[in-house]
């Protein structure tokens, strides 16, 4: 039986630094794989994880649940068939419903012989209270359908900023485990202990909320909750072999992170050429941003995510017209 744990979070809460931990420590020496469904026309992430010697399917999608219902079934299989392994971990978009994503796994089980261990939400904590007021809807399905809540960037809050982040999650799963120390501290064990946290969740797939049919929308065969990611949310990407300044990178983030010139921007992210022959990565949420040294790609990608995103003053901005 090969264990599957999903893995989600909203956009830039810091899962994919979360899932690296898990591969290093918690699953150390087990067969992975890693099922990326990555919102937005560029796959940007997927790099170390390649590197670890984790195999990657990216599915880039408007559409989240359609494309995993429709393009997992035959990834997951293909993935159990030739490698075999151990465990599977799921990494959907961060603007995908995380009770979406357990469905389409349950519904291939009864094709593969797979088991859902964990559900895992990561939140950024200080930005949840602000998330949860403006994207309801999705980001409350991520929460509620956690059997395991980690708070991300809990280092750089106040005690009582975390206890009022804990409240706030509590009010939508009661159940959940919820991981409020800053993982860089955590052991092996004290992460396993709560991953492995139930939480009488199983009735999720009898969900009781109403479920509206679009199959004319999408054509996946399934019903969905009434809003499509695709329908709230855009993303602009794009490919470049601009070299740009440090001074350039700078003014492009500043911004982006700062107002809404551009749209809102919920997150960017890229790995672009700078002069000197050097590769930089860049990744942004509302109000601020990061820039770390990159390894060379075979050129510069971008990608954008948020609602009511100006793409042609996006491209003026990026240098791309």
């Amino acid at each position: 039986m090969t264990k599957v744990d999903i893995i989600s979070g909203f956009l830039g809460a810091g899962k994919t630094t979360f899932i690296k931990q898990m591969i290093d420590q918690v699953f150390a020496g087990q067969k992975l794989v890693l099922i990326e469904n990555e919102f937005g026309e560029i796959g940007i992430d997927g790099g170390f994880l390649k590197d670890a010697g984790i195999e990657i399917t990216e599915m880039n999608s408007g559409c989240i649940c359609c494309t995993l219902v429709g393009d997992f079934s035959v990834a997951l299989k293909k993935v159990l068939d030739e490698y075999h392994p151990d465990r599977v971990l799921i990494e959907p978009s961060g603007v995908g419903k995380l009770s979406d994503i357990v469905r389409a796994v349950e519904d291939v089980k009864t094709d593969a012989p797979i088991e859902i261990e964990g559900r895992i939400t990561v939140v950024d904590g200080k930005k949840a209270k602000m998330y949860m007021k403006n994207f309801g809807e999705f980001y409350k399905d991520q929460v509620a359908s956690a059997s395991t809540i980690v708070i991300s960037r809990t280092q750089e809050m106040s005690g009582d900023k975390i206890e009022e982040c804990v409240a706030l999650l509590r009010e939508e799963n009661k159940e959940a485990a919820i991981i409020t120390t800053p993982w860089e501290q955590l052991g092996e064990e004290s992460i396993r202990r709560a991953l492995e946290h139930r939480t009488g969740m199983e009735d999720l797939m009898e969900d009781s909320h109403d479920h509206h049919d679009h199959h004319d929308h999408c054509g996946c065969g399934h019903d969905h909750d009434h809003h499509h990611a695709d329908e709230i949310f855009t993303s602009w990407g794009r490919e470049t072999a601009h070299q740009y300044t440090e001074g350039e990178l700078e003014q492009i983030l500043k911004a982006l992170s700062e107002g809404e010139a551009y749209g809102t921007v919920l997150r960017a992210k890229g790995i672009i050429p700078v002069e000197g022959g050097l590769w930089k990565q860049f990744d942004l949420v509302p109000g601020e941003y990061e820039v770390r040294e990159g390894q060379p790609d075979y050129t510069g990608r971008l990608c954008v995510i948020g609602t009511d995103l100006k793409e042609e003053e996006l491209a003026v901005l990026f240098h791309l017209s």
